[in-house]
């Protein structure tokens, strides 16, 4: 009895460690929630500032996905993204714009952009061995001069609607239906969730893994489909579901499966836990870094179409510090700087405090350099917790 109790305490207590992120976002949102009811300047969870928050934020959920993977290699970054996201802005603006090309065949001209930015980083990186941080640093600077060359210093502007529709409209488009059927998306979300998640308890228990006490699995179930119905409740007094959260959904989704469930995402953890022990055990370490690498250009090639259909321009500003949004993201959601540890949900979940730290210190009209330094501090935190978190468990 007392081992059991003792057990339960322990898997109770790992609960909160994994969780950490999660329990401080709440926080974080019922903090804001609270100071700028007070100050009588609205909701943090009004309707269309639950809207106004996915829309400014997908770009950063999109590529901390990408970053997460260059980040578990080994603690490698990738400070080029954000000049990435420039110069294919530039180029969708310049060919659909200036240009009147198609948008089928700009957008996946865009996308091979993106992919092939990746892969030329990806092959000095991965195969030359020069350290991503000096590959990266050279992108940077590298794809922000040929984003301005590309635009001449200019913005573009306005992009058609026929492209605007797939990045910034809202699904349903009647307002007719837009309650009935926000809510039963809502619904049909929550019930896939819950048979997914009971269905891979399930499986781990028949291949014999550590699975948890069923009352904790039951209440994690049971406050992730609350707040997912309140989402969806909340984005149906709107204007119904954002198009990018659909596109972010289908992102998150496939990536969460990719690094949990297939061979390839697996060996990119034992990339970042040990190279030497990956390459002695089959794994081509090089081939998986070049993965790693092509495969943020591509999102950042994703990100850059999401960005200009938000803004309704291309500019050479554009992108500007996106690298240090999706870092931070990677890094507050659990992700180690040393490599071979974190989750896509976890990058999802820093990428969202984020963005709450973002719309609630702007709601409540701080100062934007004060916004830099606390979130440079809240960034310090999450490092500082995953180092002494670590010194921690190797003591023990």
């Amino acid at each position: 009895m007392a081992n059991q109790l003792t057990n339960q305490k322990g898997a109770f207590k790992n609960a909160l460690i994994r969780n950490t992120m999660l329990l401080a976002l709440v926080v974080v949102m019922l903090f804001f929630q609270v100071l700028i009811v007070m100050s009588g300047k609205g909701s943090l969870f009004a309707p269309a500032n639950i809207s106004n928050l996915i829309s400014q934020n997908a770009y950063v959920v999109v590529l901390a996905t990408g970053m997460l993977l260059c980040i578990l290699t080994g603690g490698n970054i990738d400070l080029s993204i954000g000049s990435v996201v420039a110069l294919v802005g530039a180029v969708a603006g310049t060919l659909i714009v200036t240009m009147h090309v198609s948008i089928y065949i700009s957008i996946p001209l865009c996308l091979l952009i993106g992919l092939l930015i990746g892969a030329w980083q990806g092959f000095w990186i991965a195969y030359v061995r020069i350290p991503p941080f000096i590959v990266t640093l050279v992108g940077m600077l590298l794809w922000r001069g040929i984003a301005l060359i590309v635009l001449n210093g200019l913005t573009i502007s306005p992009f058609p609607s026929n492209y605007l529709r797939y990045f910034t409209s809202f699904i349903p488009g009647s307002q007719d239906v837009v309650f009935a059927v926000t809510v039963i998306v809502g619904v049909a979300a929550t019930l896939i969730f819950i048979v997914s998640q009971v269905a891979g308890r399930i499986t781990k228990q028949k291949k014999g893994y550590e699975t948890g006490p069923a009352a904790l699995f039951i209440a994690q179930l049971v406050v992730i489909s609350a707040v997912v119905l309140l989402l969806f409740f909340l984005l149906a007094q709107n204007k119904g579901v954002p198009a990018v959260l659909i596109i972010i959904a289908v992102i998150v989704l496939a990536y969460s499966y990719f690094t949990s469930n297939t061979v390839p995402g697996r060996y990119l953890y034992a990339l970042g836990g040990n190279e030497k022990a990956a390459k002695m055990s089959g794994v081509n370490t090089n081939r998986m870094l070049f993965f790693a690498y092509t495969n943020m250009g591509f999102l950042s090639g994703v990100a850059a179409l999401m960005c200009v259909a938000r803004f309704n321009s291309a500019a050479p500003s554009a992108g500007t510090n996106y690298e240090m949004d999706a870092i931070a993201s990677c890094f507050i959601g659990g992700a180690s700087a040393y490599g071979g540890t974190g989750t896509v949900s976890g990058a999802v979940i820093g990428a969202i405090f984020m963005g709450v730290l973002n719309n609630g210190m702007s709601i409540m009209g701080i100062d934007s350099n004060w916004q830099r330094a606390i979130k440079g501090l809240v960034l310090l935190a999450a490092v500082v917790f995953d180092v002494v978190s670590k010194k921690r468990k190797k003591a023990g």
